[in-house]
């Protein structure tokens, strides 16, 4: 599995704006090449429940699938990897208790993703680059901040934070290996064709 191809276009749920099954199916089949399942609030075992259903449906559209914060969730719904933010399990201990696991890590500026790689992380997750409603606490990287992580860091970047079908391509032109998103996708009307959409810009860059 090349990483950096599966990084494209990064899809995070939110059942804020849809159902994790159906969001997940739907943007899958506009063209989404990860899924993140991001639950918060809900039990282990609803959390696992969950998603091992969405591990099959990644299965069908040999989607990479990964899980925000925890480790345990991770192995338990076999996903490929785990994605942590900068007060969640360090790097270095997850790699020690999974090692084969992708490990994502969140990074709101310079330090913090050269920190990640240096750590052993497989991608940063670099945000947030725009004003964002879906994570109320995210601290603003810009995208001044994101070139600077772009330039320094030799694993994969995924851009994150208030990115649209508007904004997208400023995001694209500086060099990111993906776009993550939640509200322009599971936000829409048309969760295949807004995927799909976005995809097509995508796919000019990348």
């Amino acid at each position: 599995m090349k990483l950096r191809e599966k990084l494209k276009l990064y899809v995070i749920t939110d059942r804020r704006f849809r159902d994790e099954l159906e969001g997940v199916r739907e943007a899958l089949e506009g063209g989404a090449t990860a899924i993140q399942l991001r639950l918060k609030g809900i039990s282990t075992r609803e959390m696992v429940e969950v998603g091992r259903k969405i591990r099959e449906i990644t299965q069908d559209y040999d989607a990479l699938y990964i899980v925000n914060d925890r480790v345990d969730v991770a192995l338990a719904v076999d996903a490929d990897g785990v994605h942590v933010g900068q007060n969640d399990m360090p790097v270095e201990i997850v790699k020690e208790i999974a090692p084969h696991l992708i490990v994502g890590v969140s990074a709101s500026n310079l330090r913090e993703a050269l920190e990640g790689e240096r750590k052993g992380a497989d991608y940063i997750g670099a945000g947030s680059v725009f004003p964002t409603r879906t994570k109320e606490d995210a601290r603003l990287l810009g995208l001044e901040g994101l070139k600077e992580i772009v330039r320094n860091v030799h694993i994969p970047v995924v851009a994150i934070g208030g990115i649209n079908h508007e904004n997208v391509r400023e995001v694209l032109k500086v060099g990111v290996d993906g776009v993550a998103v939640i509200s322009a996708i599971l936000g829409a009307e048309d969760v295949v064709e807004a995927t799909r959409r976005m995809r097509k810009m995508v796919e000019e860059y990348l």
